[in-house]
């Protein structure tokens, strides 16, 4: 039986949302491609007919995150002190907890690194977190601060998502959060 172009476009995007969740919560060497195709009903064999490789995928999942996450971000950096905003969901217990919806930076991009296969979509994902946190600077170095404060919360929340000891967790959470708020201030 043939499905219509309509039925394949939808099945191709429901690969690419599972896989963007899966590679973000359990990373993309975890993630084997029969379990992710038969999560969703569907055969590993049909895989192919939507994409090349697993490595077409996790460029496409990647993108996918990263469009999750903007949209997320803009709702966030529009609101009332949004560097404020921003430093209390990228720490928050929702962030850490969740994975499979957070920022692709600590989890796909991560892996993506060691494996030394960058993607120009990781860049993409840190020059528009970068631009809205520059956005909400004011004074010198405002570029290079912007980084700082990236590279902080994202090794914070990662740091806090390895250690096994709960109010750990909690604490760089917490220590993080409060240092970053009162040095803007």
């Amino acid at each position: 039986m043939r499905y219509s172009q309509d039925h394949k476009a939808q099945t191709h995007q429901r690969i690419i949302k599972e896989a963007s969740a899966r590679f973000r919560k359990d990373g993309i060497g975890a993630t084997g491609l029969q379990p992710l195709m038969k999560a969703l009903g569907l055969t590993h064999g049909g895989f192919y007919s939507h994409f090349k490789s697993k490595d077409e995928l996790v460029e496409k999942a990647l993108q996918e995150a990263s469009n999750q996450v903007d949209g997320l971000c803009a709702e966030i950096f529009a609101k009332e002190q949004p560097l404020q905003a921003f430093i209390d969901t990228y720490l928050s217990e929702w962030h850490q907890t969740s994975p499979h919806e957070g920022c692709p930076l600590l989890t796909i991009s991560s892996e993506l690194g060691l494996r030394g296969q960058p993607s120009p979509t990781s860049d993409a994902v840190l020059n528009a977190r970068l631009s809205q946190i520059e956005g909400t600077l004011e004074g010198d170095n405002n570029a290079d601060r912007a980084i700082v404060i990236m590279s902080t919360l994202v090794g914070a929340l990662l740091l806090s998502r390895s250690v096994a000891d709960v109010e750990l967790a909690q604490r760089i959470l917490d220590v993080t959060r409060d240092h970053l708020k009162q040095s803007q201030d």
